[in-house]
């Protein structure tokens, strides 16, 4: 990115949108990040440029590119998995219509770079489930992960045939203290701390053992930019890296909530997001990232969970002791 480009962050008001386009601003200036989203939260940034758009209108955006002289898009509006399987068809029209226009107003010459989100999801049953590797069987039963498996042929596609510089991770489950839970089957890793500081007890819907890969957003977000940043030239897969931070289960992640929280207690009640969970790796190999574009991780389990716990004390006026 030069000092001439500006960005728009689709998606904005989301888990990952309100992180990406703060950590943006505070990399590039607030004169070249706009943010955008279907609706504006009362809780959003004042200082910060926005813009009302629906990702499947391709004129609304077109406009929004010219209006700003936008130069690169981080296309992050999805629904997530667990949202998806309740609205199939509504989460196939948003996540794959969304990325379309945005690959075709590239290829039209109106971006110059994107950044667009995958995710673990693209994996499935016959996936190998320890140290899932970068290739490897890709055969999705969920809504989320169809679209985001088609996404990824589709980036991949307009790289090689019309030069698109389109840039992707497969994010594992991701926790945040900013931002609410979007609707993930990961989700639990967040709740879990919302309800340790405001009642010291957590129903689970995943089971005990339940191994998954997880990153904690900082890690997410300069993962991101620091993909972004990388010469075309270092940037060797064009469909999405496996991007790798975290692993554990429901049990591991709660005794390490009681190294802080004693008292704190959970129950499980597995619904239909354990057999989404079940699909999902329980480890990923990311040595493409490192090797790539150094890609590295910050933060261990404990490490997270001390982080989540200091900063949502804060925010929940909540007296923890860290």
């Amino acid at each position: 990115m030069t000092k001439s480009d500006t960005v728009l962050v689709v998606g904005a008001a989301g888990q990952i949108g309100t992180e990406l386009t703060a950590q943006l601003i505070e990399h590039y200036g607030h004169q070249h990040v706009i943010a955008a989203d279907l609706r504006k939260p009362e809780n959003f940034r004042n200082d910060i440029s926005f813009e009302l758009l629906d990702i499947t209108n391709s004129s609304a955006l077109l406009e929004i590119l010219q209006k700003h002289k936008i130069t690169i898009v981080y296309q992050l509006a999805a629904m997530l998995s667990a949202t998806g399987e309740k609205f199939p068809m509504k989460a196939w029209d948003l996540n794959m219509k969304g990325l379309m226009n945005v690959l075709e107003l590239a290829r039209e010459g109106h971006i110059k770079q994107i950044f667009w989100p995958s995710s673990i999801a693209v994996f499935g049953t016959t996936t190998p489930k320890t140290n899932t590797d970068q290739l490897t069987i890709t055969e999705p039963n969920t809504v989320y992960g169809i679209s985001k498996l088609a996404g990824e042929r589709w980036c991949e596609y307009y790289f090689n045939k019309y030069g698109v510089d389109v840039r992707s991770i497969r994010y594992p489950g991701l926790i945040s203290h900013t931002s609410e839970p979007g609707g993930g089957t990961t989700d639990y890793a967040v709740h879990i701390f919302y309800d340790a500081i405001k009642q010291g007890k957590y129903e689970c819907f995943l089971k005990e053992d339940t191994r998954l890969p997880m990153m904690y957003m900082p890690d997410a977000i300069r993962a991101t930019i620091e993909l972004m940043q990388a010469p075309a030239e270092q940037i060797k897969i064009r469909s999405a890296y496996n991007l790798s931070s975290l692993d554990f289960t429901p049990e591991e992640l709660t005794q390490a909530i009681q190294k802080i929280i004693p008292d704190f207690v959970i129950s499980y009640a597995p619904d239909f997001r354990q057999q989404i969970a079940d699909t999902w790796p329980q480890s990923i190999n990311d040595e493409a990232a490192r090797k790539d574009w150094g890609w590295k991780p910050s933060f261990d389990l404990n490490a997270m969970t001390e982080d989540m716990i200091l900063q949502l004390s804060k925010k929940l006026n909540k007296k923890i002791l860290v």
